[in-house]
């Protein structure tokens, strides 16, 4: 049986790591890329390929956010104790094909959604990137993930339901237990709070959360089964107790020191900046509709330029930066403003475009399956309508974007 091919001639091919030289070719056989190189749609054996001209256009692989939550649009807000539950189901539903239309073709879900939102992804029932997920983020009694209230009510958003076991744990023993049941739920990582945060009004993003006893067993017990813990992580004392304990990705990191750069550098430790986040707050602020407290919109002003400070100072060290937005505090479909901001603490573009793809790539499993345009790597594609070729560029990627291709089909087609 013949598999359909499919080849972009012609292209500015960026494939993970660096542009090729021009012209290239990228080849789809089915669902899967088969070569990637000058004239390597000439071959013989794709005579019968359809050719798709992308004389003046880029190709890059499709892009990957490391940190969604697609069941939530307005994190923190009261509005959430108005709404009924089921919606933000339904809201899930356009926020996946926002992400998949902003050429993100896989994403993880940071927290929020459960199973049944992948396997609708997988089945084609909805569009959206395939999905990697945490299902609900684990939190000690008081932190940055329990969203008790002094009124004594709990806020309902990423409130638990079957599908979504409530991550609140304290203590060695029950933080096992309720990593197994985030496992037992179809976790692909764990998500974990080490520190205080932004949206929650009652902690401080500088003040650790769980013990290093406490995160060493949620890792040993995410690793048993071939798995990992990515951790929301500002405070540099809480980094420092995640990356010791071998959390393999520290989300945001605001306030890091020397010693945490060191550490991310001795543990090959992937730091996911989400740059987007707090400045998102800010505008959602400033609107006077958000809903939020306003003491989270103080927070997020009292970091936003400690936040680009710190991320800058790791560019600069060489630790591995992987794409995040915390979309759902942000827009979604507005994730590669992150783009932007990563060139902005001094990424150059091949190492912006990493970010997204290879790098980020390393961090969904199963390994070497997406983030790069090479041979057996799942044929996800993002095509641009121009010639991408400067940092300065990014901040208008999303209006070049002319097709996104997953698992070797357009997704939108006109």
């Amino acid at each position: 049986m013949t598999v359909p091919s499919t080849v972009f001639r012609n292209a500015h091919v960026f494939d993970g790591e660096r542009f090729l030289p021009e012209p290239a070719d990228v080849v789809f056989a089915g669902a899967q890329i088969a070569a990637v190189g000058p004239s390597a749609g000439s071959a013989p054996e794709y005579a019968g390929a359809t050719v798709i001209d992308c004389t003046g256009k880029t190709v890059l692989p499709g892009m990957i956010d490391l940190h969604i939550h697609a069941t939530t649009s307005n994190p923190g807000s009261l509005q959430a104790f108005t709404e009924p539950f089921s919606l933000q189901f339904y809201e899930s539903v356009r926020n996946l094909e926002a992400t998949l239309r902003a050429g993100i073709t896989s994403a993880r879900d940071a927290g929020g959604a459960d199973l049944g939102t992948k396997v609708a992804v997988d089945s084609g029932l909805v569009k959206g990137p395939r999905l990697r997920l945490a299902i609900s983020i684990m939190s000690q009694t008081g932190g940055h993930a329990d969203f008790w209230q002094p009124s004594g009510v709990d806020s309902p958003t990423m409130g638990s339901h079957p599908g979504r076991p409530s991550g609140i744990a304290d203590g060695v023993e029950e933080v096992r237990k309720v990593t197994r049941r985030m496992l037992r739920a179809g976790a692909d990582q764990i998500k974990i709070c080490s520190t205080g945060g932004v949206l929650s009004p009652t902690d401080d993003p500088r003040h650790s959360q769980f013990t290093e006893a406490e995160i060493r067993v949620i890792v040993e017990e995410a690793e048993a089964q071939g798995k990992y813990v990515m951790a929301h992580a500002q405070g540099a004392a809480g980094i420092k107790n995640a990356l010791r304990m071998g959390v393999r990705t520290i989300e945001h990191g605001i306030y890091l020191d020397d010693e945490a750069i060191n550490l991310f550098l001795e543990k090959n430790a992937y730091l996911v900046p989400t740059l987007a986040a707090p400045q998102a707050v800010i505008r959602k602020g400033a609107s006077g509709t958000s809903g939020l407290s306003p003491l989270v919109i103080e927070k997020a002003h009292k970091v936003v330029d400690i936040h680009r400070e710190s991320i800058a100072r790791a560019v600069a060290a060489g630790v591995r930066i992987a794409m995040g937005t915390d979309s759902g505090v942000g827009v979604h479909g507005e994730n590669l403003q992150e783009l932007a901001l990563l060139a902005d603490v001094g990424m150059n573009l091949e190492q912006v475009l990493a970010s997204t793809t290879s790098v980020a790539g390393e961090l969904i499993t199963p390994l070497t399956s997406v983030g790069r345009l090479a041979p057996n790597y799942v044929a996800d594609a993002v095509v641009l309508n121009g010639r991408l070729d400067s940092v300065e560029q990014l901040g208008s990627l999303r209006t070049m974007i002319d097709q996104v291709w997953k698992d070797g089909s357009n997704q939108f087609p006109v």
